[in-house]
């Protein structure tokens, strides 16, 4: 059974600093990308970073400079780390896991956590 779980997330005033980290447990064979997304309600899930197989970040436009993805698929730990928070960065943090083997494509994704920007 894989288990993808999500830490880290809080409250943080704006300007601050966090570090999201995702583990995932159990076998995933095959492992493509990890991706970040966000949400916050009313609103699509929004791509936030995501890191493919040969371990290389891509950011969202409206976190770069900011944030930096980073990780390790053999081990499956992945970190989102936050700097210069501002409002509009609270969100609901999800992690996502995709894998290719077997000629199938497999999802997992995390709880979520929370992250809330405010003074």
């Amino acid at each position: 059974q894989v288990q993808v779980v999500e830490s880290g997330g809080g409250l943080v005033q704006p300007g601050g600093s966090l570090r999201l980290s995702c583990a995932a447990s159990g076998s995933i064979l095959g492992i493509i990308a990890m991706n970040w997304y966000r949400q916050t309600p009313g609103k699509e899930r929004e791509l936030v970073a995501a890191i493919g197989s040969g371990g290389t970040a891509s950011l969202a436009d409206s976190v770069k400079g900011r944030f930096a993805a980073s990780g390790d698929n053999a081990k499956k730990i992945w970190y989102l780390q936050m700097n210069n928070l501002s409002p509009e960065d609270t969100a609901v943090y999800y992690c996502n896991v995709r894998a290719y083997y077997s000629l199938s494509l497999y999802e997992y994704w995390g709880q979520g956590t929370q992250v809330t920007v405010s003074s």
